[in-house]
């Protein structure tokens, strides 16, 4: 049987890390670019905006498949290494405020995940997250589901702030440090 395909996720909407109004300096195409990171499956993008629109950081666009009033195309994936300086200082800021929203999808990623394979549990690769916090979060859970980061520093013994682990965890993997996703699409 041949394997399944898992469709490429596809961002709606991006948030503006860094507008590059005469392209990089790098490059021999000076048109606009801008920097962007995906709401929802926190990819990086570069795309190119519209004749003479000009975007600010923090700025959410629509980059989804329909009519955009602001982005004329993507053009692609981008490496953390790729972004520009304010760019990189706009997404720390960015990455954990997005923690911050979306508390209980996080919350819930504890309360839920399970293995990757038979020695490695999917806690293990949060940072400050090792086999005896990973043992006594699974005990603790079973007991009753995590409400907030806050819950899970209170009922887990020594464990580092979640919150915290969840936004190390993503620039690791935005920096591509690891072989696996969790948060990144």
């Amino acid at each position: 049987m041949p394997p399944i395909n898992k469709p490429t996720p596809r961002e709606e909407y991006g948030i503006v890390l860094d507008f590059l109004q005469h392209g990089r300096s790098t490059s021999q195409n000076r048109n606009p670019i801008a920097q962007v990171l995906g709401e929802k499956y926190l990819m990086l993008l570069e795309v190119t905006p519209k004749k003479d629109v000009t975007l600010q950081p923090g700025e959410k666009v629509y980059i989804g498949a329909d009519k955009r009033d602001k982005i004329h195309h993507i053009l692609g994936r981008i490496k953390y290494s790729d972004l520009t300086q304010t760019a990189k200082m706009e997404l720390e800021r960015l990455i954990e405020n997005i923690v911050k929203e979306r508390e209980k999808e996080f919350v819930n990623f504890f309360n839920k995940c399970g293995p990757i394979s038979t020695r490695l549990h999917t806690l293990e690769i949060l940072p400050g997250i090792g086999k005896k916090h990973m043992w006594d979060i699974i005990n603790e859970r079973k007991v009753k589901p995590f409400e907030s980061f806050e819950d899970i520093k209170k009922r887990i013994a020594l464990i580092p702030d979640p919150k915290q682990s969840i936004i190390k965890r993503i620039f690791e993997e935005l920096e591509e440090k690891d072989k696996y996703k969790l948060f990144v699409g």
